[in-house]
């Protein structure tokens, strides 16, 4: 079996920077600072050798803050970062992110394009022009989309076939309202592009926080794993984020009871595999 991988978690220091997106009350469980200590005791409980880190605000000087965390950890395997895929000097910039402490464990950008007033931002010649760079830098590229923005996301993975593309959160389907469509259409289109896979990550905040049920998110996942079959779909926890409906345990047993209809493979596959083999993660 590949080692267990957490594909997607966040780690912020509120002392170095505010995150934006904590825009009201609701965010202040988790208005702190989380570091790879509070983690740690998660992996250990649940066999996870592996992470990898995701951005959480736009900011390059963070990029570097979490490619130099994950040069003095023996977990974080890879970091998704940020920077300005309009930037006409976005090879230069990646160039010196591979070059700077910790570059070695870039494996992927990010950009939170659902805070787009543009439903189409990912369609832009300027934001093409970024991802064209990504994928000519070697890695791979993060989408975090909801169901609003699925369709230019389809154009992005269908017009650069040389470009991975991993979808967060399943783009964010409508569980808390029970409904599947648009979501459950678009998803399944993009899944039948073989240049990207999807985290099965983050339904748990997509639920009612205070009231989800497992029966309530299940068929989502089930869906995401049959749109894009089990070698397509790597897990994610979305820690510290996910404790807003969840704690980890909760977030991990969700997904393991999703895999129980997956073999043996699919499911080494899902829990390490995929994730491993689509950020390059050394072993």
């Amino acid at each position: 079996m590949p080692r267990r991988i957490d594909a997607h978690h966040h780690l912020w220091d509120l002392t170095r920077r505010e995150q934006p997106w904590m825009d009201g009350p609701w965010a202040d469980p988790i208005r702190r600072t989380f570091t790879p200590r509070d983690l740690a005791p998660h992996l250990d409980a649940h066999g996870i050798g592996a992470t990898v880190l995701v951005q959480s605000s736009s900011s390059l000087e963070e990029t570097r803050e979490l490619l130099a965390l994950a040069e003095g950890s023996g977990r974080i395997a890879g970091v998704v970062g940020w920077a300005d895929l309009t930037d006409p000097r976005l090879r230069e910039v990646l160039a010196s992110l591979a070059a700077g402490p910790g570059g070695r464990r870039l494996v992927g950008l990010r950009h939170q394009v659902q805070d787009e007033p543009d439903a189409h931002w990912l369609a832009r010649r300027d934001v093409r022009r970024g991802l064209a760079a990504v994928a000519a830098a070697g890695l791979v590229y993060d989408l975090l989309v909801t169901p609003r923005e699925l369709p230019s996301a389809i154009d992005a993975v269908r017009e650069l076939p040389e470009l991975r593309f991993v979808l967060d959160h399943a783009a964010k389907p409508p569980v808390a309202a029970g409904e599947r469509e648009p979501w459950g259409r678009r998803l399944a289109a993009l899944a039948t592009l073989p240049n990207v896979v999807c985290k099965l990550s983050g339904l748990v905040t997509e639920a009612s926080w205070d009231s989800w049920r497992s029966e309530q998110i299940l068929p989502y996942a089930w869906y995401v794993l049959d749109a894009f079959g089990p070698g397509r779909v790597l897990f994610g926890s979305d820690w510290p984020v996910c404790t807003l409906a969840a704690p980890y345990d909760e977030v991990v047993a969700l997904a393991e009871r999703a895999a129980l209809r997956l073999t043996e493979d699919e499911r080494g596959a899902l829990f390490g595999g995929t994730a491993a083999e689509v950020y390059g993660l050394a072993g």
